[in-house]
């Protein structure tokens, strides 16, 4: 079973994107409501993102990866907040 990598909150939508484009495997943004959406989707990307923004307001929702390679790069994106950096 997967498990959440991270919480998606306050971040930087752009460099997310690109770096989902360069994931190998499926990510899934999770809500807590129970909704799994794959962002390896570009419509996904779309409802996904807009989901998440309510009112203005960015709510809360997790990452999860199949790919440990990608787990990783979108684990170093939420804390260095920086794509450049991620090699």
């Amino acid at each position: 079973m997967m498990t959440p990598i991270m919480s998606l909150h306050n971040v930087d939508v752009s460099e997310f994107l690109t770096v989902l484009d360069t994931c190998k495997g499926n990510v899934f943004l999770v809500t807590h409501e129970g909704d799994k959406l794959n962002l390896k989707s570009k419509l996904c990307q779309l409802v996904g993102l807009t989901r998440l923004i309510e009112g203005g307001k960015i709510t809360e929702a997790f990452i999860v990866c199949e790919n440990k390679e990608d787990e990783s790069k979108l684990f170093r994106l939420n804390l260095l907040g920086d794509s450049t950096k991620i090699a």
